[in-house]
């Protein structure tokens, strides 16, 4: 017989320390996620933040859900974003996921919005018949270096014999754009790089309509979803550790010395994401910042989906970006968040906002 267990901020709080999340073949958070999700300045207390499915004692799934809200007109309007759903695969067949699905609707009055979910989930959410798709965020990832030696041997797993002669190819071939990327000269121009938000930054970047605050976003630098140089929990089926993670919070001026650009920059394992960008200029003195960070430290890739900086990159020949595709993030929100939204309601989304920020 399947029950939920939902957990709120002190719920999870008690789970957790209670060290009962541990006592199962999964389990289905880490303590620093916990940690994270309890600290969550957009959670109320009593705002749901992991539902447990059980049969018996045993546990058989769950789905996490990450608090945000809106403000329209001046007024704070709740919804959350399921950011995991898993099941056991001892308990597939049972629609555990479906009964887990349904309470988080319940517990959020469908006011539920998704993104950077996986194919199986996304068929998952579209058989329910709740979900509808929001216009989506158009971007570009770009490469800076080649890594055939990991690349390859995946989408062509008869090719793993080969991957000394591709690791000999990458040597080559990056030894020859980290000699180019030594003219790449660090700008003449005053920037910072911080590991969180100044006061500075937080009057500049008030200026801006954002969906995160400066408190918000040193809450997710401050509180990582991904820790670094730790091994991964194999207990624990989403991410939890990284070789190399890292946020950094980019502050540039102008001749003048006034701020007039600020960036978070999240980079993980050599891939570099944008979360968020706020700019009162032109991007060039950006573009010629995110040119050296790149050279400087060996950049694999970037994704971005700043739709005025992917544009001002296709006009910029200096940019070292030695090949890039078009990419596309999609979103989707229940029926019920939509109805209960303003007509024609544009959330602006940066590439951060939802559970984005965190992985």
């Amino acid at each position: 017989m399947i029950h939920l267990k939902t957990l709120n901020k002190k719920g999870l709080e008690d789970f957790v320390a209670s060290g009962e999340f541990q006592h199962h073949d999964f389990i289905p958070i880490t303590k620093h996620r916990a940690e994270s999700h309890i600290r969550n300045p957009k959670a109320t207390d009593d705002q749901t933040l992991l539902i447990l499915a059980y049969d018996e004692d045993q546990l058989a799934g769950y789905v996490g859900c990450l608090p945000d809200h809106f403000k329209i007109d001046g007024e704070i309007f709740r919804y959350a974003w399921l950011s995991t759903l898993f099941i056991s695969d001892q308990f597939r067949g049972k629609k555990i996921a479906q009964t887990l699905l349904n309470k988080a609707f319940e517990e959020y009055q469908g006011n539920i919005a998704l993104t950077e979910f996986t194919k199986e989930a996304e068929s998952l959410y579209n058989k329910t018949g709740l979900f509808r798709y929001i216009e989506p965020k158009k971007g570009k990832k770009y490469y800076f270096r080649t890594d055939l030696e990991i690349i390859i041997p995946l989408k062509r797993e008869k090719t793993k014999p080969l991957q000394p002669l591709f690791k000999i190819t990458d040597s080559i071939i990056n030894t020859v754009i980290s000699t180019k990327n030594i003219f790449i000269k660090k700008p003449d121009f005053k920037f910072e790089i911080l590991d969180t938000i100044d006061v500075e930054s937080k009057n500049f970047i008030a200026k801006f309509k954002n969906n995160r605050t400066a408190e918000e976003i040193n809450w997710a630098i401050e509180n990582p979803w991904v820790l670094e140089g730790k091994t991964e929990d194999k207990k624990y089926l989403f991410s939890s550790y990284s070789q190399n993670f890292r946020y950094f919070w980019v502050k540039i001026f102008d001749k003048d010395r006034n701020l007039n650009i600020c960036s978070l920059l999240m980079l993980r394992n050599g891939h570099l994401k944008i979360p968020y960008l706020f700019s009162e200029s032109d991007l060039s003195p950006f573009l010629d910042f995110l040119s050296y960070f790149i050279a400087r430290n060996k950049i694999k890739m970037m994704t971005s989906y700043q739709i005025d900086l992917n544009k001002k990159i296709d006009s910029y020949p200096s940019f070292p970006k030695i090949y890039q595709r078009n990419i596309e993030r999609r979103y989707m929100f229940h029926q019920n968040l939509i109805q209960n939204l303003p007509e024609h309601f544009n959330p602006d989304f940066q590439d951060g906002d939802g559970d984005c920020l965190m992985t």
